[in-house]
This record gives structure tokens, sequence and C-alpha cells, in this order.
């Protein structure tokens, strides 16, 4: 199982994370990073490596 952790500080809701998660855990609320679908979640970490406030955390 797959956590996500998103600092919602340093978040700017740029809308990185909706953009290259390849199975869309991600939707933007109240202008920040959201992950809603955080089962389908594959670890991948493409959120973690692009987000460019480094705001994203993945844990296996």
């Amino acid at each position: 199982m797959v956590e996500i952790k998103v600092d919602l500080d340093k978040c700017t809701g740029c809308g990185t994370c909706v953009d290259v998660c390849p199975v869309g855990v991600y939707e933007l609320k109240d202008g920040k990073s959201n992950p809603v679908n955080v089962d389908d979640c594959i670890a991948c970490r493409v959120c973690e490596t692009e987000c460019p406030e480094n705001a994203i955390e993945v844990i296996e």
C-alpha cells in the first residue's frame, strides 16, 4: 500500500502532479494538490520528481 503526503504549505497548485501522473491519482482542490485515487498509485514517483516545490512524498 502506498501513502502520499502533500505539504500544503509548499504546494502552489501548479497542477504538475495532475499532468504527470500516469494513473490519475491527483486533482486540484481549493488550489492545492489533492491525491484522490491513492489506491490507483503505482509508486512510479514521477509526481515527486516533477513537483517544482518538492511538496509531494510517496511512501511505500
